[in-house]
């Protein structure tokens, strides 16, 4: 498949006839179209086409490469900082993504995002694989809503688009930056342009990062390196290629959790940070064992620790993950449009020690994919314009998944797991007058996949860690037609009024169970939406409007629930059904300011109200005690009669709010520059992030639940005409405690959670020529 890619771009290369590009250079003076008094122009490609984020007729937030750095964003989970429909959850070695509340609570190898992630115009099919490319980068994206038509697979809620700088012609150049903070944080990234000749240009840029953990024991640290390679040939106007080339090394000791309160018993202040491995901790879940009731193999009540039927969290968990990333994107003007093809390997090697659940989670996990894409997109100076476009994605996983919550339970499975997907897509415009376009799109997606799975689980009275047992094989495939229909209305020079309806899709898949109810089927999202954009007084006003309603069905739920093992009875393990349908409607206001060139005020206010109409799931007691919820249980049952006291509890959450759905999410900052010299410059930058509650997983327990919280962020920078800076920078200024996932620990029931990053504080030094 390497080999046929490779072909793919070469073919494609020489034969692009001999007319002039348009993309770089419309790129080039749009961002260059800031005046010396107003707002700057911001570029995109969320709708695979180059223009202004004004012109874009959809809801997509924009953040440079400046404002991560200025943010010291180095990693995907501190994303949702900047844009607050954002969440990003850390998952022992995963990473999961809510948009507007609908996102994939990733938990093990089946994983897969309702959110795609796209770096350099590729695809990432792996959550594990998203870390590591915060570094020199001209933007990141965040596309809100289906994008069942140019995207396609797995876009069920948005689209988080990466977009790396590009090598330039003719140019030498370099930039760098170091910083030094609390918890002993370390970073430092350095990136060179080279011009090779007249037609070539070479760009590398890598990054360090070594911080110290947030709490205590170590975990929640920041280790790794990474380094890209960009190499651009362009030996004429008729067509350019780019090779990209990119390594991720991944280190430490990974994500930690905390014991969140609840009333059974008192755990370390949140403030104090406290992992669940820290002996002070570990008191503390030895009290709240010594009040519960434990079965005879178990040493009796009050044993379950005692006797090592539940372990603890340990000391000993890692990070060693590397990541591999090859592409090209090979660009030409055919004269009539502009060809676009993206041929793309990517491998990610993951090798991971998680207490995050608060027991032992073991994975390790092989993802390689390729990939290709082919667009064709028409000349923007005529009435009828198209993007039309092939898809290839193949991801081939091997894996190994070992959880451990002690002597009474174990569970051990490798699935083999191969996925092929193919789409053609098209989304055409068509301008009805000079100021009103009509807009439709559709995209046709086939998805095939299998596995070859072993599986055992273990606990007492029975073996505690059996051998694997006999493999299972298990094949899906599953074909969806998805579409888009609007309509777009230029009310005036700057201003931009559009309404569509949009479907998205994600495919159904597998879980770790013995067939045949070991699957699920695909979701499904519709939206509607109308909004408006504007640019008022000379371009120093920006206010921008969207109302959405969407209505989700097949909701892949992801819960701890009962599955069957290879020796027909039911054991504890993560499952996916298609349990969940909601309802989810809200409205998104922004606003810019820029009433002189030294002053910037911004504003970004969300409502959002979500609600499952029907969630309805059947969860698991491997001791036959009730299940901790804060929804309505309507009924249990034995789970292995005869066997042991193993129950199932039904629990109807119908009603309750969607996960991870804030109500109310406000961001707003200001940043004010002084001139002290001619040549020097002062900027002051504050930005604040409001947030009503929320729940942050299908279980609504109380104390699984994030209230509302304000926090701010506050820096200064001096920054030379010459090129260098020098910023001093203070992040979580109140040093709040905030969620960033929460579960429950089964057996004994205790909840856990995530926490946010504490206040940070440091100094940056950085240039640039």
């Amino acid at each position: 498949m390497k080999a046929l890619l490779l072909a793919t771009t070469v073919i494609a290369g020489l034969a692009v006839p001999g007319t002039a590009l348009a993309q770089d250079v419309a790129a080039d003076q749009a961002a260059e179209t800031q005046a010396n008094e107003g707002l700057a122009e911001i570029v995109v490609t969320a709708q695979r086409r180059v223009e202004s984020l004004q012109k874009a007729a959809v809801a997509v937030s924009a953040v440079t490469g400046a404002d991560l750095i200025k943010s010291g964003i180095t990693e995907t989970a501190n994303l949702g900082r900047l844009v607050p429909s954002l969440v990003v959850q850390p998952t022992g070695g995963t990473t999961s993504f809510f948009l507007r509340g609908v996102g994939t609570n990733s938990q093990n190898s089946f994983a897969e995002n309702a959110i795609a992630f796209n770096f350099n115009g590729v695809y990432v099919g792996r959550p594990t694989a998203p870390a590591g490319v915060f570094y020199d980068l001209e933007r990141v994206e965040v596309v809100k809503g289906p994008q069942g038509t140019l995207y396609g697979r797995n876009a069920t809620g948005g689209a988080i688009n990466v977009i790396p700088k590009k090598p330039k012609l003719g140019a030498f150049g370099a930039e760098g930056m170091a910083e030094y903070g609390n918890y002993d944080s370390k970073k430092a990234a350095l990136a060179l342009n080279v011009p090779i000749g007249d037609i070539m240009a070479l760009r590398v840029a890598g990054q360090i990062v070594d911080r110290d953990g947030y709490i205590s024991d170590g975990y929640d640290d920041d280790k790794g390196e990474a380094v890209r390679a960009s190499l651009l040939i362009q030996p004429s106007d008729m067509w350019s290629m780019t090779l990209v080339a990119d390594y991720y090394n991944q280190r430490g000791k990974g994500a930690g959790a905390v014991l969140l309160p609840e009333a059974r018993y008192s755990v370390p202040a949140l403030e104090d940070r406290v992992s669940v491995s820290d002996p002070r901790a570990q008191a503390a879940v030895r009290g709240l064992a010594a009040g519960i009731f434990a079965p005879p193999f178990c040493g009796g009540p009050g044993n379950f620790v005692n006797s090592g039927c539940i372990a603890l969290a340990g000391t000993d968990g890692f990070t060693d993950n590397q990541f591999y990333g090859v592409s090209a994107t090979v660009v030409g003007d055919m004269g009539f449009g502009t060809l676009t093809v993206i041929p793309a390997w990517r491998k990610s090697d993951v090798n991971v020690r998680t207490y995050l659940p608060g027991f032992a989670g073991d994975i390790v996990d092989v993802a390689e994919q390729t990939s290709l894409e082919v667009r064709l997109s028409s000349k923007e100076d005529q009435a009828l314009r198209y993007v039309l476009g092939l898809f290839y994605f193949a991801e081939d996983q091997i894996t190994e998944n070992f959880f451990r919550q002690g002597n009474i339970s174990t569970t051990r499975f490798n699935p083999r797991l191969e996925t092929e997907s193919y789409a053609a897509f098209g989304q055409l415009t068509f301008d009805v007058t000079d100021t009103f376009r009509l807009v439709a799109g559709g995209r046709y997606t086939r998805e095939d996949k299998s596995q070859f799975t072993s599986t055992a689980a273990g606990g007492l009275p029975g073996p505690i860690q059996p051998p694997l047992g006999t493999p299972f094989t298990g094949d899906l495939t599953f074909e969806k037609f998805t579409w888009k229909a609007g309509v777009e209305w230029d009310a005036g020079p700057a201003s931009l009024v559009y309404a569509n309806v949009a479907t998205g899709f994600k495919s159904g898949g597998f879980f770790v169970a013995q067939p045949p109810a070991n699957t699920f089927a695909p979701e499904t999202l519709t939206a509607y939406t109308v909004g408006a954009k504007n640019r008022f007084f000379d371009n120093k006003l920006q206010l921008n409007f969207e109302a959405f309603y969407w209505d989700y069905k097949d909701q892949q739920i992801t819960f701890v629930g009962g599955v069957r093992t290879g020796a027909g009875i039911f054991a504890q393990g993560s499952t996916t059904v298609n349990a969940g349908k909601s309802r989810i409607f809200g409205a998104e206001f922004e606003a810019r300011f820029a009433p002189s060139r030294n002053d910037l005020f911004s504003l970004n206010v969300q409502y959002l109200n979500g609600k499952y109409n029907t969630l309805r799931t059947s969860n698991f007691s491997p001791t036959g005690a009730p299940v901790t919820t804060g929804c309505t249980t309507v009924g249990s049952r034995l789970a292995n009669p005869g066997v042991n006291g193993a129950r199932f509890y039904d629990i109807d959450c119908s009603g309750k709010p969607t996960v991870n759905s804030p109500k109310w999410a406000l961001n707003l900052g200001y940043e004010r520059t002084f001139a002290m010299t001619d040549d020097l410059n002062l900027i002051l930058g504050a930005r604040g992030n409001i947030e009503s509650s929320r729940f942050m997983n299908s279980n609504y327990r109380p104390e699984e639940k994030q209230d509302g919280f304000a926090m701010a962020d506050a820096y200064a920078t001096i920054e030379a005409a010459g090129g260098w800076n020098i910023t001093a920078f203070i992040n979580n200024i109140t040093d709040e405690e905030v969620l960033a996932r929460a579960g429950t620990r089964p057996i004994l029931d205790f909840p856990v959670g995530t926490l946010r990053p504490p206040r940070t504080y440091g100094v940056r030094v950085g240039f640039g020529f």
